[in-house]
């Protein structure tokens, strides 16, 4: 064959390829087969000459137009080929993007499309590939990004030299998917996609699958490619095996940075995996970790949902430390926030340049308290993609739980709106249920793929059946945050102890409705922020008032149904409050009474563990018993903790300032009883008023059971008992 003619392009598209502006360049670049020969064509901007070089030899090829080079290879077969570029002195060879197949199967795209795709960070995103070739392996990145009103998108990057016209990306039709694959991209590099809008602008978004990004305030996206050898398969299998509802849970909630001010997580992997376990908690609860640009937001405004912080290290250095973690026996929960999400321009607002992410009904899309958006939870692909995202971090991650945040303002259209500032839902009513069903699937999705996980729900209203299943019309949560405990618990504690027999019912009220959801009893972060000081600034009296007000919640806490939560410094009694700038106040332990605190938390962790009837089936109403709840004037509880199996354990707290000297407890049985925790022993910081360890059970008939002990009861002080073996 002599001469072949090369496939003919319209001028038109010519142009719109030539400065990537064509929705599927594709069709145009790369090798196409045409009349018996291969035409390719390149895209190479100032260039000085082109040629296309394949296992048989090179051929020239010819300016066209608008930067494109076409070259015609006398073959009915595409070969592999190379393509050599001049500028100036200057001579490279490189692959060329464009003669790639996409990189996403039929199977992603339909997935997509009816938004099922569970595993949707391997279709979309950053990803490295890796492909034989006749003429070398090639190794490169494949993009993939949904902007379905995008009337064109580009991918730059360090890669490219941030050129705008080197990589525009082909769409993938009804999917709204645009694709391209770039040789020669490596680990590391960094990129952001540049769309163009319905409106005629070209705006620049990080990718909101990416796996790793920049530290802030950079805020490019960084392909990443994980080498990391996980070291916890044990731990993985036993979780599998066991009811995580039904096991002792008592949580360390941790904010990364401020724990010791300049550790990476490799650092922490060391020093907090070695400090939680020697307090004995059984999970860390780490506040986000995804990505966020703004650090006073404690990482509640996510920017990439898929990329843990570039502030501590690099997402393998995460899965470090989380491997760690579980090597130590600790679980990892991780704070996610589904419910908004900031309105940076660089992120995913407005993403296309239409309200793609965010709903785009401002009475629904913004959220009034918090100056964010909301996501579109009846959208199927922005369903897909948080869906998706939390299965992300129980797979790539290994996390045991999510912590899911601000689950009210999602249940509710009028949350935090007044009235014209929302619209009812098809019902007429005031559910979102577009949120409820988005939640639901959640949960479903991540309890069928990983055995043994938890899905906890930070939810501050009266909403029915959080924690049931979603087969009978729940939400499916695992545990829910007990608000009300917390709020009441502390009014209460904030009386001073001789007007706290005018509160009593605060502090009983919780086990009214303490069964009737899993829950988890939260002193977190929220509580210590904000101009609200302190738990150990909360308490009245003096500095020993304040500490014994704290070891008895702390113990009332331990002992009272649902898992627990204590937020880091809690522990040490810390002073100020907490501020994500500095450091705790590790310096309080060098103080006797603040390290009495500590120790006592570390020995309720050790006695927690060890007695089942502290977290036994501690959702059952049959694991409690009020021995007396109505002790108003002496401000004493008296209740006990029942296992399936084992012994029980008796509580006795006294909210008073003053000892209770022949305290009289109603106990279950008769026979000696060891006394295993008193808040009051002088190695805690306490008075030692106690019972020297033992007592006996008489059959001296008391609050209707057949046996009882004289006891003595510490003033602002805590007595747990068990019987003798």
């Amino acid at each position: 064959m002599t001469n072949p003619a090369a496939l003919p392009v319209d001028a038109g598209v010519l142009w719109a390829v030539g400065h990537a502006l064509h929705y599927d360049p594709h069709s145009v670049l790369g090798p196409h087969l045409y009349d018996g020969a291969v035409t390719i064509r390149t895209l190479r901007p100032l260039a000085d000459s082109v040629s296309i070089v394949t296992p048989d030899g090179k051929t020239s090829a010819r300016h066209e137009q608008d930067g494109i080079w076409v070259a015609v290879i006398a073959t009915d077969q595409v070969p592999d080929y190379r393509v050599e570029v001049t500028y100036g002195d200057l001579t490279t060879l490189n692959d060329d993007p464009y003669r790639f197949a996409p990189t996403l199967g039929d199977l992603d795209m339909q997935l997509i499309r009816e938004g099922r795709h569970e595993e949707l960070w391997r279709a979309l995103g950053a990803r490295m590939r890796h492909y034989p070739s006749v003429m070398g392996d090639v190794t490169g990145a494949s993009f993939a990004v949904w902007a379905p009103d995008a009337q064109g998108v580009r991918v730059i990057g360090d890669f490219n030299s941030w050129n705008s016209e080197a990589n525009a990306m082909r769409s993938l039709g009804s999917s709204g998917v645009w694709e391209i694959f770039v040789p020669g991209v490596t680990a590391g590099n960094k990129y952001k996609y540049e769309i163009h809008t319905r409106q005629g602008d070209w705006i620049q978004k990080a990718d909101p699958m990416a796996r790793a990004a920049e530290k802030p305030p950079a805020t490019a996206s960084i392909v990443e490619e994980s080498a990391y050898q996980w070291g916890d398969q044990a731990w993985l299998a036993e979780r599998a095996a066991k009811n995580p509802h039904n096991q002792p849970m008592s949580v360390y909630e941790v904010h990364l940075g401020s724990w010791q001010e300049g550790l990476t997580y490799r650092d922490l992997a060391s020093q907090l995996v070695d400090y939680v376990a020697t307090m004995g908690f059984t999970h860390v609860e780490f506040m986000p970790v995804a990505e966020h640009p703004y650090t006073p937001s404690w990482g509640y405004q996510v920017t990439g949902y898929y990329a843990p912080t570039s502030r501590y290290g690099t997402p393998d250095d995460f899965r470090y430390l989380v491997d760690k973690m579980h090597q130590a026996g600790i679980g990892v929960i991780l704070d996610w926030v589904p419910a908004h999400f900031p309105k940076d321009a660089f992120a995913l607002a407005r993403f296309d340049g239409s309200a793609l992410y965010e709903y785009p009904d401002p009475q629904r899309g913004e959220h009034p308290d918090w100056g964010t958006l909301v996501f579109n939870f009846g959208r199927t692909e922005v369903r897909n993609f948080l869906v998706a995202n939390a299965n992300y971090w129980f797979e790539e991650f290994h996390a045991d739980g999510l912590r899911v945040d601000a689950v009210a303002s999602m249940l509710y259209l009028d949350y935090s709106r007044q009235p014209g500032q929302w619209s009812p839902n098809v019902y007429g009513g005031r559910e979102n249920l577009e949120a409820i069903s988005f939640l639901q699937e959640t949960t479903a999705t991540a309890y069928k793929r990983y055995p043994g996980v938890m899905l906890i729900a930070e939810e501050s209203t009266a909403w029915p059946g959080v924690t049931a299943a979603t087969s009978s019309g729940g939400l499916g949560f695992g545990l829910k945050w007990n608000m009300g405990w917390m709020n009441d618990t502390l009014r209460y504690l904030r009386e001073d102890p001789v007007n706290r027999r005018y509160h009593h019912g605060e502090i009983t009220f919780s086990l009214v409705y303490a069964f009737s959801e899993n829950y988890c009893l939260p002193l977190s972060h929220d509580e210590v922020v904000h101009g609200k000081g302190s738990l150990y600034s909360k308490m009245p009296g003096d500095n020993w008032q304040k500490l014994a007000n704290l070891r008895v919640l702390y113990a009332y806490m331990w002992s009272h149904p649902g898992k627990q939560l204590l937020f880091m410094g809690s522990e040490l009694g810390q002073t100020g409050e907490w501020s994500e700038q500095w450091s705790l106040d590790w310096w309080l332990l060098d103080q006797p009474d603040r390290a009495g605190l500590a120790a006592l938390v570390k020995e309720l962790n050790l006695l927690y563990r060890s007695h089942p009837a502290l977290w036994d089936q501690d959702s059952d109403p049959a694991t409690f018993e009020w021995i007396d709840a109505d002790d108003a004037g002496r401000n004493v509880l008296a209740y006990s903790r029942k296992p399936r199996q084992g012994r029980p354990v008796v509580a006795v707290i006294n909210f008073a300032g003053v000892p209770h000297e022949g305290y009289r407890l109603a106990l279950p049985q008769g026979g000696k009883w060891k006394e295993i925790l008193n808040t009051d022993a002088p190695f805690y910081g306490g008075s030692g008023v106690g019972n020297l360890g033992l007592i006996q059970a008489e059959p001296v008939p008391w609050y209707g059971r057949n046996f009882s002990a004289s006891i003595r009861v510490p003033p602002l002080g805590a007595v747990w008992f068990e019987p003798e073996a």
